[in-house]
């Protein structure tokens, strides 16, 4: 049996790029000449959208409907984007997902039944499933991963973001570091693995987002005001970064950049030093 031809340009696997933050990542690597991969579950109107704006890019695409958190399913698109490229150079872990309380409210609702799973399959578990499947082919490419995470798992419900992060979605963020380090050592030396931290982005724990919709102004300025920098994140602020971690730091490996803005220092300032006893 033949072996795929091998693409000349490499090949990027961006989850998420129906969605704000996963699609400013996709067009920074197309606009580098980078082929991708964009696999979609649901939010078919979003899916449309992208599908559109890529047909037209110089790069070739594959999307196609894929259930992450399902082992076989991501097995089976790695095949897939194997005949299709023949090799895989960038896996952007770009997928989550986590009830804001602001909208979703208690666990205890019958509503949010199943949301403790969904925030951890979607948020660790498929994660895990498309690096496992990916690494083959990276280690033939001397590739890189970047794991995309939250704040959340550091500062949990509490604080001014406690309507955006509940219990599932922070402890899930929580483990991504340690599945950053001991990636980083399985892939060494010819897979990095890195990964960034966010904190409020606009698209994504910010405005245009139901959550933020959902605040009072009061909220919104607590927000700001913890905020160091006293903005929302840009998404083609975090894509420049995922494209950083990727292509250009060749000597990072199982690090972790938080990109909050200085959410997580906002809380203490510093004040004028004492005249002193002396």
């Amino acid at each position: 049996m033949s072996s795929p031809e091998l693409s000349p340009r490499p090949a990027a696997l961006i989850p998420g790029a129906s969605r704000i933050i996963g699609r400013h990542i996709a067009r920074r690597f197309a606009a580098c000449g980078v082929n991708l991969i964009l696999p979609w579950f649901d939010w078919p109107e979003s899916v449309e959208e992208m599908e559109k704006e890529f047909q037209d890019a110089n790069v070739e695409v594959l999307s196609c409907q894929c259930d992450l958190r399902d082992f076989s399913a991501v097995s089976e698109l790695l095949e897939i984007a194997k005949k299709r490229f023949g090799r895989l150079d960038y896996l952007i872990n770009n997928i989550e997902r986590g009830g804001m309380p602001v909208v979703h409210g208690s666990y205890l609702h019958e509503h949010n039944r199943d949301q403790w799973e969904l925030e951890f399959d979607t948020t660790v578990k498929a994660k895990w499933n498309l690096f496992t499947c990916s690494l083959p082919l990276m280690q033939q490419t001397h590739g890189a991963v970047v794991n995309i995470s939250s704040i959340a798992g550091l500062c949990g419900r509490s604080g001014p973001a406690a309507s955006f992060f509940n219990d599932g979605y922070s402890a899930a963020n929580r483990s991504v570091s340690s599945l950053t380090e001991t990636w980083a050592r399985q892939g060494a030396p010819t897979v990095r693995v890195n990964e960034l931290m966010l904190g409020l982005i606009s698209g994504r724990h910010g405005d245009n987002t139901r959550g933020w919709t959902a605040l009072s102004g009061k909220e919104k300025d607590a927000l700001i005001e913890h905020t160091l920098l006293g903005r929302l994140g840009k998404p083609e602020e975090v894509a420049e970064a995922v494209y950083f971690l990727a292509c250009q730091a060749s000597f990072m490996t199982g690090t972790v950049i938080r990109m909050d803005g200085g959410y997580l220092l906002g809380g203490d300032r510093v004040p004028p030093l004492p005249e002193g006893i002396l």
